[in-house]
């Protein structure tokens, strides 16, 4: 990597920079073919501009590219951060730079129509026409708008079939929805238009209004039917409020703490970012969102701050918007976004309760949008993503390893390396070690010769970027702080950006914790984690131990056999070889002993010889 020393160019913009005032202001970063590549804006210009040209270990992958790709920059000085900060988003939203996180909003918009006839009808239509009819929305759904259709005839029911009204009443028999209660079926000819009338102001007030609200003033009308004496419309109104309720039972979400926000989450993985946004109304979900982008973006405060300046560049600004972490600028946004919806505006970052569930769901939701999107599975794209968080890594650790070390009571020292790539088994990269220098039992040892040759295998393959040339985003042992504490030091000594933690056991054997190096993580709130966790420490355990035994059982058999005289090591491996059992070599006869290659008739008759006096004892 280039460093601030060996760059000519970075050292000249650094002294440019260092010369811009201590004032707020717009900064804008060009190539060498003038394009803009990059807008921010800064409470104070120089603090901020200069960092970018300074070292670069400690930027993120996208940072260095666009500083590489820097030529020149200009600036912009404006009486305040807050008047930076709209600037910024007008700025970006006209020039779209390559470097800023960029939206775009090519989603079709759609409408609930309810049109404008005599007995009007609930469609979803694609634009809103001059056409006398009533329109509802946008929505950026079609699937919301589909929904919302169909539940609202359902309830009401109001027909959805071809016929013609007034034209066609009394003309044919009702259809199947008129038999099974979804139909009020004017086309029988029996029907008030009054009551006609009232159902479609119901279901206009539902679409709305949302669930709880359509409910509440549908009682209170039922509660004045019955004081009035008016039975039957009493009951038309209990059977929608039941057909409300029973369908505000099937909802995934209903929310009756909140009744209008948006909640934001995202995933990452498989070289991208998924920004999923959920939009509630009336306390219950009316749409939702995905955002791909196709980058890891490891400053995850940054980016839900420019995600949700874009955003609401584009959409209307609900009074609560809910992410899921925080947020660069929070004050800063809060008066931007109020100042756009016209009343006040509201982030909140939730930890506990009923809204940190609904943020967990987007963000679960994320994780499986970017996986369809990736071609992988929903559940280990979540997994790695909410592993990542809760190790506090700048990006979700998409290539694992794990070592585990194996002996019986000091004897046969081996380990096993396996590899987890985007949550998945590696196994093509899975890898053993027989621990050469260590003798008896010292696992903190023989850990740290399989860690050191594995980082010597790095520097000699790194060219090559497979197999150990890859370098892995985060290292688990099998084993706790003591573990972690007698590598972490190699770790830093090689100067590699590799996380480090251990995998913690309870006294049943199963996964508890991860260990940090002076402290432990739970991973009882984080259950796609703690699979992922579990699953890697049983699959090391098993790919180590199997080794071991298969190592420990050829020590044991190696030992029987050169434990006779005339038997070595070389004469023991073909007769194994010849006959695959200790018990087919003592079974044969000299003669047949003598067939194997390398064998004498001396060495032959001194196998018979041990195998008579183990008869004898």
């Amino acid at each position: 990597m280039t460093t601030y020393h060996e760059n000519p160019k970075l050292r000249e913009l650094r002294r440019k920079a260092m010369k811009l005032p201590l004032l707020p202001g717009v900064y804008i970063m060009r190539d060498s073919r003038d394009r803009i590549i990059y807008i921010g804006k800064a409470k104070a210009l120089k603090n901020r501009v200069s960092q970018y040209f300074g070292s670069q270990e400690g930027h993120a992958e996208k940072v260095r590219r666009m500083v590489e790709n820097v030529d020149h920059f200009e600036y912009i000085i404006t009486d305040t951060e807050y008047e930076a900060l709209v600037l910024e988003c007008s700025l970006i939203k006209q020039h779209k730079p390559k470097y800023n996180i960029l939206l775009k909003d090519d989603k079709g918009y759609h409408y609930i129509k309810i049109t404008n006839e005599e007995y009007p009808r609930i469609v979803e239509a694609k634009k809103a026409e001059d056409d006398g009819a009533t329109y509802l929305g946008p929505y950026t759904s079609s699937y919301t708008v589909r929904q919302s259709v169909d539940e609202a005839c359902k309830i009401f029911k109001i027909p959805t079939c071809c016929r013609v009204f007034p034209r066609d009443i009394g003309k044919g028999r009702p259809c199947l929805n008129y038999s099974i209660g979804l139909c009020l079926a004017p086309c029988k000819g029996r029907l008030k238009k009054e009551i006609y009338d009232e159902a479609i102001a119901e279901a206009k007030d539902f679409l709305r209004g949302g669930t709880n609200t359509s409910i509440e003033r549908l009682i209170e009308r039922m509660n004045d039917c019955a004081e009035r004496l008016e039975f039957e419309k009493a009951a038309r109104l209990r059977d929608r409020i039941r057909a409300l309720q029973k369908m505000t039972e099937k909802q995934k979400v209903i929310m009756n703490s909140v009744e209008e926000q948006d909640v934001i989450a995202l995933a990452q993985g498989a070289g991208g970012t998924c920004i999923e946004v959920f939009r509630f109304q009336g306390g219950r979900l009316y749409d939702r969102e995905q955002f791909l982008l196709d980058e890891i973006i490891g400053e995850l405060p940054l980016c839900r701050s420019e995600f949700i300046k874009q955003y609401y560049t584009m959409r209307d600004v609900p009074p609560r918007v809910t992410v899921d972490g925080e947020v660069d600028d929070n004050e800063l946004l809060e008066q931007f976004l109020s100042e756009k919806r016209g009343k006040k505006a509201k982030i909140t970052v939730p930890q506990k309760g009923e809204q940190q569930k609904i943020v967990e769901m987007c963000r679960q939701n994320a994780a499986e949008y970017l996986a369809q999107a990736k071609g992988r599975v929903g559940e280990t794209t979540a997994a790695v993503d909410e592993l990542g968080r809760l190790l506090g890594l700048e990006k979700p650790p998409e290539y694992i390893e794990s070592y585990d070390i194996s002996n019986t009571q000091g004897e046969d020292n081996v380990a096993g390396m396996i590899v987890f790539e985007n949550g998945r088994p590696l196994k093509a990269a899975y890898r053993r070690f027989k621990i050469k220098t260590v003798e008896g039992q010292d696992d903190y040892g023989s850990m740290r010769e399989v860690i050191t040759r594995r980082l010597l295998e790095y520097q000699a393959h790194k060219d090559e970027e497979t197999g150990f040339g890859r370098l892995p985003d985060l290292i688990l042992l099998d084993g706790g702080t003591g573990h972690v504490n007698a590598i972490r030091p190699l770790i830093e000594a090689s100067g590699l950006p590799i996380a480090l933690f251990g995998m913690v056991k309870d006294s049943k054997h199963k996964t508890r914790a991860i260990a940090a190096g002076g402290r432990e993580i739970s991973l009882t709130r984080s259950r796609a984690a703690f699979t992922l966790v579990s699953t890697i420490q049983d699959e090391v355990h098993r790919f180590a131990i199997t080794y071991h035994h298969a190592s420990h059982g050829k020590s044991v058999i190696n030992s029987t056999l050169t434990n006779i005289e005339g038997i070595g090591p070389a004469r023991a491996k073909e007769l194994l070889k010849h006959f695959k059992t200790i018990s087919a070599i003592y079974n044969a006869s000299v003669e047949e002993l003598c067939e194997v290659k390398g064998m004498n008739r001396t060495a032959a008759e001194n196998i018979k010889a041990r195998k008579l006096k183990k008869e004898a004892n």
